[in-house]
């Protein structure tokens, strides 16, 4: 199962100018292509800026395909963490099995680079969506479409529009199991199996499996928020062995990427095809993921994750004592799990931003506290939560290497938020 690689390749045809906030006047009128091959330095970009670094990436993609391959699962990672295409081919060319998105203007987002199996990780009530959805499943034979229902008001929903639009394949679905004060999905089983019950009675629908997400019922790596995870994953377990399929390979999903390897060991006896939706670690991070990775836990350091991401932001004011104030803020770095981390001054080398703290962001400002940095000076951040990064910027940059003292730039990533 793969992607359009034309249409991917034919990104790098776009021509650059002012509707990238992250590229520089000297580059508008070249191409995305032309530009990349030009190996332009790093220093030639104004800040604020948001980078991916090549190293890393590679690192992460070869790390998660080896380990899922070894622990006989499949991988669908979450696309909405980059919404990048560039970036799903690289994960799909190293064995993924499909692109998980969260949203029917992500599935378009798929399927407009050809994307040949899409897990919807949610449910798909509204008509129109779902008559799109049958047209493109009519047009598209080779097209693997799967989303989740979670009560028989979604299935009833569903197949009344689906008959609507004269659905002429049906739509594969998992009955999702949630949990207590967590996101969607049936929180009884035995309403889960009357889901699946008017799953089958539904002739526009197709009864595939079963679907989860562990990371709505704990937010940490305490024995609390493990035992937590457990629990729900041998609930999920159980409800998988109740449910009858109408199909011969079944599919089980859930994992994030955090608790993927519980994910495995809980379901990955099963007979069935089992499904990890990870999406963050293509990017990683130096915050919340840093510390929850799995692999973070109990594997060394050579072998984690590393994080792909940077900020760059300069410093415009030092209006107090202790106080500077760099030119980035909400609407170009994550916030919502940590504040952006400083780690060094661009020309000084890697010697850490020592005893300096980000305290708080406004819409275009940060503020940066016990540093000894100067006016027009560029720090480098570290940050937490790419599901929160990419979504600011509709084209990155990619350096080779973040920690060299003057990076250059190999890839231009274009996102589709």
């Amino acid at each position: 199962m793969g992607i359009d690689r034309d249409a991917v390749d034919a990104l790098g045809d776009e021509v650059l100018d002012w509707r990238y906030k992250a590229i520089p006047a000297s580059a508008h009128g070249s191409t995305v292509r032309d530009y990349v091959r030009a190996h332009r330095p790093l220093d030639e970009f104004g800040t604020p800026l948001l980078t991916f670094d090549e190293s890393a990436l590679d690192h992460n993609v070869r790390l998660m395909a080896d380990w899922t391959r070894k622990a006989g699962v499949e991988l669908a990672p979450h696309g909405k963490t980059t919404m990048a295409p560039q970036l799903w081919r690289r994960q799909l060319d190293a064995g993924a099995w499909g692109i998980t998105v969260a949203n029917l203007p992500q599935v378009r987002v798929a399927r407009a680079f050809k994307v040949c199996r899409v897990l919807l990780a949610n449910s798909l009530l509204d008509e129109a969506g779902l008559a799109w959805l049958a047209g493109e499943l009519e047009n598209e034979p080779e097209f693997d479409f799967l989303c989740w229902v979670d009560s028989v008001r979604s299935v009833e929903l569903m197949d009344g529009a689906l008959r609507t639009a004269r659905a002429q394949r049906q739509v594969d679905v998992c009955v999702e199991l949630g949990g207590p004060h967590g996101r969607t999905g049936v929180r009884d089983e035995n309403d889960a199996v009357t889901v699946a019950e008017a799953v089958r009675k539904a002739a526009t629908l197709r009864l595939v499996g079963t679907a989860g997400y562990e990371g709505a019922l704990a937010h940490d790596s305490s024995s609390e928020g493990l035992a937590a995870v457990d629990t729900y994953l041998r609930r999920l377990a159980d409800l998988y062995g109740r449910l009858s399929y109408e199909t011969d390979e079944p599919v089980v999903t859930a994992g994030g990427s955090s608790y993927f390897d519980q994910v495995v060991d809980a379901l990955g006896g099963l007979d069935a095809t089992v499904v990890l939706r990870s999406g963050a670690y293509i990017i990683h991070d130096d915050g919340f993921y840093r510390q929850i990775s799995p692999f973070a836990r109990t594997l060394p350091g050579p072998d984690r994750f590393r994080s792909a991401m940077h900020g760059w932001a300069r410093v415009v004011s030092r209006p107090e004592p202790g106080l500077a104030l760099l030119d980035a803020g909400k609407r170009d770095l994550p916030f919502d799990e940590d504040m952006p981390m400083p780690q060094f001054v661009r020309g000084r080398g890697a010697e850490p931003v020592a005893g300096a703290r980000v305290t708080a962001l406004n819409d275009q400002h940060t503020y940066l506290r016990g540093s000894q940095v100067e006016v027009g000076e560029v720090v480098r951040l570290g940050l937490s939560h790419p599901c929160t990064a990419c979504d600011k910027w509709n084209l990155i940059p990619v350096v080779d290497d973040a920690d060299a003292a003057h990076p250059v730039i190999v890839d231009l990533i274009r996102t589709w938020f």
